[in-house]
């Protein structure tokens, strides 16, 4: 059942004025792909532009908790957590993983895929002028607790 869908079939907010408050938590990851050079001074402090994995954790973290105004059903929440992690990975990819928590009606799981989609636009902003032919991929919802679907974790059986 689509939940932002009215009986008549019209989108809406949901209604959580119901709902208990919870812990609720959401991870999610985004990987940036690129050519070795690029990483490499990402990773060696090397930027013009300065430390492009500060810049792209803040601009997670904000985007965390702007996602009510980006995503138009959203509701807008009173996170209180969210970490962005960026790290290298092999040779040509950055791996952002984001978590966002809260206590709370309603689910953190746009907020954390919002965190780590903006990181990664982030790191395509500051690293295009090196490198246009860097890839986002892999945007996903890795895991979530709380609320009443339980828990989740990405790969794991229906």
């Amino acid at each position: 059942m689509l939940t932002h869908l009215d009986a008549h079939g019209h989108a809406n907010m949901v209604d959580v004025t119901d709902k208990a408050l919870t812990q609720r938590e959401a991870v999610a990851e985004a990987r940036v792909r690129m050519r070795p050079q690029t990483l490499q001074m990402i990773v060696q402090g090397g930027h013009p532009k300065g430390d492009v994995f500060a810049v792209a954790r803040i601009a997670g973290i904000q985007a965390a908790k702007k996602t009510s105004d980006l995503i138009p059903l959203c509701h807008p929440l009173l996170l209180s957590s969210v970490k962005v992690l960026l790290q290298a990975e092999g040779e040509d990819c950055v791996q952002i993983t984001a978590s966002c928590k809260l206590a709370g009606q309603t689910g953190v799981e746009m907020e954390a895929l919002t965190a780590a989609s903006v990181a990664a636009l982030t790191i395509y902003d500051m690293c295009k002028a090196v490198d246009r032919g860097m890839v986002i991929e892999q945007v996903r919802l890795l895991e979530k607790f709380g609320g009443k679907s339980g828990h989740y974790r990405h790969g794991d059986a229906a």
